[in-house]
């Protein structure tokens, strides 16, 4: 699988741990994703578009929310978390965001999470998401900011924790060298006004320690583990001493600061 641009994408949606990945970054940012789409207004009717689905609970959240007179379309590169059929008002499309035109139709809301960050051509990603909005449209940006805070383990107390950061050190070393950009969230405020977006706010959501945030750290490292070795990152040794630390439940293990930020078009 690639994402745009050619470039080998790390997370692959097929493998067998991105069902686990999915559920754990569900749990950890639905409520932030769905509030956030609540204060622009959602309602009967509306249409939308999620940018990158990779899975089914902003999906169906929004079907809700929009009734059998609403529409959502649901793309990503790789719609292989689609595993039933779409019921009214869904549609699920094969679609690349950094490359191919936008569809066609005024959407009222717009909606990427953890997606602008590892598409090479952000530039035209965000371009085609905001001309597929109606005027008066809302776009809402959810993206990642590892640079901005880079460790797993804030609280580097012991062995384990500097072994889990030295870990993550290289997670962000491979997504960097698959041109991921690990200090596109701050920018995005900066974007959307530049865009010509209105009414641009921003904020972030930092989780230090929740069972979401060791489960994502699990579903990850055993994702990455060919490529960590590989580049010569981490040892399988190193990878193993490192699960069983996680598997212990004693580390405050963070995410990446979620930055969100949403505009209007005039």
């Amino acid at each position: 699988m690639t994402q745009s641009g050619g470039h080998a994408y790390l997370l692959d949606n097929r493998q067998a741990e991105a069902g686990r990945r999915f559920n754990a970054l569900s749990t950890l940012f639905d409520p932030t994703t769905f509030r956030h789409i609540e204060q622009l207004g959602i309602g009967s009717g509306w249409r939308c578009w999620e940018v990158g689905a990779g899975g089914n609970s902003v999906v169906d959240w929004l079907a809700r929310k929009v009734g059998p007179t609403g529409r959502v379309l649901a793309t990503d590169i790789d719609t292989s978390w689609q595993t039933s059929a779409p019921r009214t008002p869904v549609e699920v499309r094969r679609h690349d965001v950094g490359v191919d035109d936008p569809p066609v139709e005024g959407f009222d809301l717009v909606h990427a999470r953890l997606v602008l960050v590892h598409v090479p051509d952000r530039e035209r990603a965000l371009a085609s998401m905001i001309r597929a909005l109606r005027p008066g449209g809302r776009l809402l940006i959810e993206d990642a900011d590892p640079a901005l805070q880079p460790l797993l383990c804030p609280d580097e107390s012991g062995p384990a924790q500097q072994l889990a950061n030295r870990l993550r050190h290289g997670f962000r070393s491979l997504l960097a060298d698959r041109g991921a950009d690990l200090s596109y969230g701050r920018k995005l405020p900066r974007l959307l006004r530049e865009a010509g977006l209105q009414r641009v706010e921003a904020d972030a959501y930092f989780p230090l320690t929740s069972p979401a945030c060791t489960a994502l750290e699990t579903a990850t490292v055993e994702q990455i583990r060919g490529p960590l070795v590989e580049a010569g990152l981490a040892t399988d040794e190193d990878i193993d001493r490192h699960l069983a630390n996680v598997a212990e439940g004693t580390m405050d293990l963070a995410t990446s600061p979620l930055i969100s930020a949403w505009g209007r078009k005039p």
